[in-house]
């Protein structure tokens, strides 16, 4: 990290001696007016954004003066614009190519609040036109940059790095039932904190963000970004890179109880698919149980009501999928009463070549592992269905999760492959008489979403058989299957399932009911082929019936606890 940060210093035209960052000449040819404002500059050393009129009083509109400090970095041929302590209410800010923002120690940018009922004047930047034909294809801040507190578009060489804070008060979070806040669409609105588009080397380092928006930091077409130890927050997304390549996100923390994380997508903003590739996340902890500003305060608070919120905070790839997901690393990450892990390719993504290791999960609401192929296709028609292989998954550890099991689920014609899930241990929550917590948690307000397809299903989504449906086109989560009957893996469409030296262990045996006369299976096998599960460890030392198998090729059983070594060619439906 030091030297990469060396090398972006050099870039921008600094270098540091002595702990003192100072100016250097650029070695292009310049016009007399340009190296005046370098010589200037470099007397100076760095570009103090109350040189250039900012008062950090919280009150004046400062923005105007910080961006006055940025073009003049930009002018010099680059440069780090400093913050000192105090507190900066901005609009919009625009990030130029070769500068740096430094926000020192007690130093907040704060999103200021627009003009409504005399309260303050101006507005943020407004978002730029969308293509009309692609803007349905995803959510409307993931169609729009400018309309934020700090954007950047079409740059390279920039950075922002801490130890201060940006505080996203006044932004958008895009709800409808924002009463307290402005909608997204609204002229002079911002709805994001961090947005950039079509940028390369990025260094995003050591800051906090508190209540950041729709998005605490968007990147869309970002290559060569680095997110090292920053704190989020937030009441939406946390990190969202959309699009990007060589992405490398590390020792975060992100609270984010009512979004998503950290969160890889590829999405159709740009007007074309590209993949996100080459990412790199580990060493951060993700939650979504405690109450906003809660983390960054120290003072950790639980929500008083957790079944109302939703309790996502996890790290997800997808749901916008049309370009791609390659090559994905993420390890030595800790989940902490949030939702589990999730991969999703819905509108014609190929999904693969990613690794998931090392791992610490707590509370988890849902499933510990999603791991989803369908064919919702929001997307141009050409698009055809996306592909999901080559997973490997281990040291995994999970405690206390939902009484729902693990999903690896495709669709008729377009199976996963070669997903691999070894040395790992999984603990469930009892279920309840009443039906598994995953539904029963659910209020009347959140099955009113989840009717509108983004998630519960509810015991209706079981088919006579008792299978849980499909589901080809819906919103992708866990919950969309309804009750799930299995406590440790639903495997569905799947070609080359490996499944090695794994525990499944809930904290209760289930009850017994008229409707559910039996206990779940731990592992529901339904429509793959060749299978292989060795040395599993299986709830309460029971040994029948742990196993459903419904039409599944291949099966190999070996050195499971209390069964003896079997190998199936064939099976309609049989349990084991």
């Amino acid at each position: 990290m030091k030297e990469f940060r060396r090398e972006f210093l050099r870039r921008a035209g600094l270098t540091a001696a002595g702990g003192a960052v100072t100016l250097a000449q650029p070695a292009l040819a310049q016009s007399p007016a340009r190296k005046a404002a370098v010589a200037t500059a470099a007397h100076e050393a760095y570009f103090n954004v109350r040189t250039y009129g900012a008062t950090g009083d919280g009150v004046t509109i400062d923005s105007p003066a910080v961006n006055r400090a940025i073009q003049a970095a930009a002018n010099a041929g680059g440069g780090t614009v400093v913050f000192p302590a105090g507190v900066y209410a901005c609009f919009s800010i625009r990030l130029k190519s070769n500068v740096a923002l430094f926000l020192q120690q007690g130093a907040t940018i704060l999103a200021a609040p627009i003009a409504r009922d005399g309260v303050a004047t101006g507005g943020y930047d407004a978002a730029e036109p969308q293509n009309p034909a692609i803007e349905p294809y995803q959510d409307y801040g993931h169609n729009h940059w400018h309309n934020s507190l700090l954007w950047g578009e079409n740059l390279h060489d920039i950075g922002i790095f801490g130890p201060g804070l940006i505080w996203g008060k006044n932004l958008s979070r895009g709800h409808d039932d924002d009463a307290e806040l402005p909608l997204s669409g609204k002229p002079g609105v911002a709805n994001k904190a961090i947005a950039l588009k079509n940028c390369r080397n990025v260094i995003l380092s050591d800051f906090s963000m508190l209540q950041a928006g729709w998005f605490g930091i968007l990147a869309t077409g970002v290559d060569n970004l680095t997110i090292d130890n920053v704190k989020i927050d937030t009441n939406r997304d946390g990190i969202d890179v959309d699009c990007c390549r060589n992405v490398r996100i590390s020792n975060c923390t992100v609270n984010s109880p009512w979004d998503d994380g950290i969160c890889p997508k590829s999405s159709f903003a740009l007007g074309y698919a590209r993949p996100t590739e080459n990412v790199t996340v580990t060493g951060c902890f993700v939650t979504g149980g405690y109450q906003l500003g809660s983390v960054l305060d120290g003072t950790w608070k639980r929500h008083v009501n957790p079944v109302r919120f939703f309790g996502h905070g996890r790290i997800k790839c997808g749901t916008e999928s049309n370009g791609g997901f390659l090559n994905i690393t993420i390890s030595n990450c800790i989940f902490e009463h949030c939702r589990g892990f999730a991969l999703e390719t819905a509108d014609g993504a190929r999904l693969e070549d990613v690794t998931f290791s090392n791992i610490t999960m707590r509370g988890v609401r849902g499933a510990p592992l999603f791991l989803r192929l369908q064919s919702r296709m929001r997307g141009p028609k050409e698009i055809p269905v996306g592909t999901l292989k080559r997973v490997l998954m281990s040291n995994i550890t999970s405690h206390d999760a939902d009484p729902m099991p693990s999903i690896f689920a495709g669709i008729p014609g377009h199976a996963l492959e070669d997903i691999q899930l070894s040395d790992s241990y999984f603990h469930a929550a009892a279920l309840s008489s009443v039906g598994s917590s995953a539904v029963v948690k659910m209020d009347a307000a959140d099955k009113g979403f989840a009717s509108s397809g983004f998630g519960q299903a509810g015991p209706a989504a079981l088919g006579p058989d008792g299978l849980p449906q499909e589901l080809p086109q819906g919103y992708p989560e866990p919950n969309m299957f309804g009750d799930v009957p299995a406590s440790g893996l639903y495997a569905r469409h799947v070609r080359g399932l490996q499944v090695s030296n794994v525990e499944f262990a809930t904290a209760a045996p289930d009850p017994i009911t008229d409707a559910a006369p039996k206990p779940r299976p731990a592992l529901l096998v339904v429509d793959c082929d060749t299978v292989d599960l060795f040395r599993l460890r299986l709830p309460h030392r029971v040994r029948t019936n742990q196993f459903r198998l419904h039409n599944v090729r291949d099966f190999r059983l070996f050195g499971c606890q209390f069964y003896g070594d079997q190998q199936i060619e064939s099976v309609d439906d049989h349990l084991v």
